[in-house]
């Protein structure tokens, strides 16, 4: 098997048309028959499901398209590894990220980066989620960083951390507390959460309707930063990740208190284009939000 069968199986199934993946990889509709024959038959498996009139890929075929997909993938990452070893980097990568990781998970990477690769220019754009994906669709940004990541048509999505969800609240509120709290004493607080078009508040709202419980919203603001204000200045209580709230605590104007409560975590990463731009810093710097970044780049 040659790189270009893989390349042909995946043109075939973005397609779903024998004669338009013979056209795009420049080779006879026979041919890409042929080849995927060839490999039903190596391994003896079916890769398509000829029993439908419209085109469709088998459970194993599926499995092989992911594969196709990891290998060219790392094929195609070879002249940007080569390029990194040489110390290469330059040019400008443009981060387009929400901006509670801008501000409290980002400044070490950046600085780190900066270090590493001073010849290379970045420029970090504070944006809302959904206009991160746009920036990326449109190629006004190479890299964002979202909660809870998705890929979309195009857009290839890598999740690289979580972080804990807190209940957060003024020091002397009725739930202050060291110990972990269930989600049943959140019903009837005043709360303070993100706009409803937020992945964090859709999925804080479907977590305390799943636990039967409702909450008194007095404020929906759309970023973290603000929320945490208004907790204090309402004297309400919110759930945030942990990680934005540390200077309040230090500084005791806010504090915290676990929830006994599962999945109170919210995954963070990255989203760039589909297939990958071949631009040496952009995996460069994805190797900084995860050692995994070279394999899960291929991850959809």
């Amino acid at each position: 098997m040659h790189i270009e069968g893989f390349k042909v199986f995946c043109d075939l199934c973005d397609t779903g048309n024998f004669s338009r993946a013979a056209e795009a990889s420049g080779i006879t509709q026979s041919a890409v028959s042929q080849q995927v024959r060839a490999v039903e038959k190596h391994f003896g498996v079916p890769l398509i499901d000829r029993s439908r009139k419209t085109f469709q890929i088998t459970p194993e075929g599926r499995v092989y398209l992911e594969v196709c997909r990891d290998i060219l993938n790392r094929y195609e990452s070879l002249g940007t590894r080569f390029r990194v070893a040489r110390g290469e980097l330059g040019g400008k990568l443009r981060i387009a990220s929400v901006i509670s990781i801008a501000l409290h998970n980002l400044p070490p990477l950046l600085k780190q980066f900066r270090k590493t690769h001073p010849g290379v220019e970045v420029k970090v754009d504070y944006r809302k989620a959904e206009e991160i994906y746009e920036t990326i669709e449109d190629g006004r940004a190479d890299l964002g960083l979202v909660a809870y990541p998705k890929a979309r048509p195009g857009l290839r999505a890598i999740t690289c951390w979580q972080e804990r969800l807190v209940l957060v609240m003024p020091p002397g509120h009725p739930l202050s507390g060291k110990k972990p709290m269930g989600l049943q004493h959140l019903d009837g607080q005043r709360f303070v959460g993100l706009t409803p078009d937020i992945p964090t508040r859709q999925y804080l709202d479907k977590t305390l309707r799943a636990a039967g419980v409702r909450v008194s919203y007095v404020a929906e603001l759309e970023n973290i930063e603000t929320v945490k204000g208004a907790v204090e200045a309402e004297q309400a209580i919110s759930i945030i990740p942990e990680t934005s709230v540390r200077q309040e605590i230090k500084q005791g104007t806010l504090t915290t208190r676990q929830l006994d409560a599962e999945r109170m975590w919210r995954p963070m990463g990255a989203i760039t284009k589909r297939p990958m731009p071949k631009k040496p810093a952009i995996l460069e710097f994805l190797s900084l939000l995860t050692p995994r970044a070279s394999a899960l780049i291929s991850v959809v």
